[in-house]
């Protein structure tokens, strides 16, 4: 029986999944992508290296898109648990490319911004920063976790912000984190670092809309408050 290489085995600088904790989706090739779809490689290729084989072999992602399940187990190192991976991936790509934009959230006040974030991060024991990416119409095109802080503060540079605000070619944007005692009553660094936030915002031309604390059931918008 064949052995495979896992990602598990793969040196720490080289994993994908790691990179894309630290970094985020945007910062990993296709070949990276699609290694975290296959999970494992073969006893003589890591994942990120048959990922590579594979996109060279189907001619890129458009020739990937293409291949059928029995097109894709004839490549070496591809059995039908990973065609089917594959093949379920690029379902949901093609499924979340045809939403209307009526499927796509907008914001119109930090009700919407509470009602996106509360279940995912009103239980959290540490702070999380994140940042909501608009586009002109107000409508949510990515978001993304910058700062993981202690359980009393969240650190995180403007630079950072506005980096992925243009990386995702945002109009503007909302900032969110939460409160791991529950209470989302904002405390003198978030008004700080939202000031900090705003001018900077106001320098780069992508506004920022609001900065909405979320605590255990409750939510605070620092631009409802009058700090913005």
């Amino acid at each position: 029986m064949e052995q495979v290489l896992t990602l598990r085995e793969v040196p720490s600088d080289e994993r994908p999944r790691e990179r894309m904790l630290r970094f985020g989706a945007q910062a990993l090739s296709n070949a990276e992508l699609l290694a975290i779809l296959l999970r494992t490689g073969t006893v003589r290729e890591s994942a990120v290296l048959l990922a590579q084989r594979l996109l060279r072999e189907a001619g890129g992602l458009r020739g990937l898109v293409a291949m059928t399940t029995e097109q894709l187990t004839r490549l070496k190192g591809i059995g039908p648990a990973k065609a089917l991976q594959i093949q379920a991936g690029i379902e949901l790509g093609r499924r979340l490319a045809t939403l209307a934009p009526e499927n796509v959230p907008a914001i119109r006040g930090p009700c919407d911004v509470a009602r996106l974030f509360m279940e995912e991060v009103r239980h959290l024991r540490q702070e999380h920063f994140l940042v909501l990416f608009l586009n002109t119409k107000n409508r949510v095109i990515g978001k993304k976790t910058l700062s993981v802080g202690t359980l009393n503060a969240s650190l995180v540079h403007p630079r950072e912000v506005f980096r992925a605000a243009i990386q995702h070619a945002s109009a503007s944007i909302v900032c969110v984190h939460n409160h791991p005692s529950g209470d989302p009553s904002p405390s003198a660094e978030d008004l700080t670092l939202t000031r900090r936030l705003v001018e900077a915002g106001n320098v780069v031309g992508i506004p920022v809309l609001d900065h909405v604390v979320i605590g255990d059931g409750c939510y605070a918008s620092l631009k409802e408050l009058g700090y913005m």
